[in-house]
């Protein structure tokens, strides 16, 4: 079974554009509210955010017993490669985020994962003739190649995101996000598959897990849900719920089940431990569903591919 992580972020302050929900929270009284949601058995720590005291922080995860399921490299700063990041046309920038990953990467094995995920929102554009496409891909190619290299045994899981904040995104779907790390090269890069993002990107995400588990780059997994509008970060199956289910059972089809899920679902004004604690009961209920299904009796199903017979099967085998 999949154990389940919180992106630290999502434990601190809420707000959006128009409003505050919740104020900022220290990096503790973040851990101490994860360590009080049943079914919660780790983090997913920011950087370089949670790491103003390493020492500190890894002796507050011990004492709550609470392990790492990444590093969440953040390759967008307030006071830093607005343009950008691994896409800069300022070599100097890039070789900055190079060395900050580097750090990042020796940070996680010191923390106990071989796991850095990042999410390069801001390498992409809002205008056409805005960016030089074909010097952005070689550019990022670049930079994620320097990266890797330096440590091979430390996977680096690009999250891919179709905008937001730049109106189209350079890595905006599973598949140009796979292309990209074929042509990268590195076996230790691969890709962090978002439920919502993919949602967001139109794919079926069952089959975006198919497909990067074939190409061995489905690295790393994210959970929430929106209603394909907008990246929400709503509690899982409010909206998309068969395709989750059809999600847990393909991630149990290819192995994905010894991992970890990190979730990024925001409470807005409800209280944060309440909102945690549905994420994981909702979780394990769907991931029941899911296991309702009889597989070879599905596969037999979909081999005619019959689409009434196959969701009158499922649904009579889930509901």
């Amino acid at each position: 079974m999949n154990k389940i992580s919180i992106i630290s972020a999502f434990l601190g302050g809420v707000k959006n554009r128009y409003m505050t929900y919740i104020p900022e929270r220290e990096i503790r009284e973040k851990i101490e509210i994860a360590s009080k949601i049943k079914g919660v058995e780790g983090l997913e720590l920011c950087y370089p955010q949670d790491f103003k005291n390493p020492a500190e922080l890894k002796s507050l995860l011990q004492s709550h017993g609470l392990g790492v399921s990444a590093i969440n490299a953040r390759s967008r700063r307030q006071d830093r490669w607005i343009r950008g990041s691994f896409t800069s046309e300022d070599a100097k920038e890039r070789a900055e985020v190079v060395d900050d990953f580097k750090l990042a990467m020796d940070i996680a094995q010191e923390f106990g994962t071989d796991r850095i995920t990042t999410c390069p929102l801001n390498d992409g554009h809002d205008y056409v003739f805005e960016m030089d496409y074909l010097a952005a891909y070689d550019y990022a190619a670049d930079s994620f190649h320097k990266i890797c290299q330096h440590d091979p045994k430390v996977r680096i899981c690009i999250e891919y995101k179709p905008s937001d904040p730049r109106v189209h995104c350079l890595l905006a779907s599973a598949g140009e996000t796979l292309a990209f790390c074929h042509s990268v090269g590195d076996q230790n890069l691969g890709v962090t598959l978002d439920f919502g993002h993919s949602i967001l990107a139109g794919e079926r995400p069952a089959q975006a897990a198919a497909m990067l588990h074939r190409a061995k780059r489905l690295s790393y997994v994210h959970l929430n849900d929106n209603d394909r509008a907008w990246d929400w970060d709503m509690l899982p199956g409010a909206f998309n719920l068969v395709e989750l289910i059809e999600f847990f059972y393909y991630l149990k089809e290819i192995g994905y089940t010894d991992d970890w899920y990190g979730y990024d679902v925001m409470s807005k004004e409800v209280d944060t431990s309440e909102n945690f604690d549905a994420v994981v009961r909702l979780t394990r209920k769907i991931e029941g569903l899911a296991s309702r299904i009889d597989r070879d009796r599905m596969k037999e199903v979909m081999k005619l591919r019959n689409p009434v017979r196959a969701l009158m099967t499922m649904y009579d085998m889930v509901f």
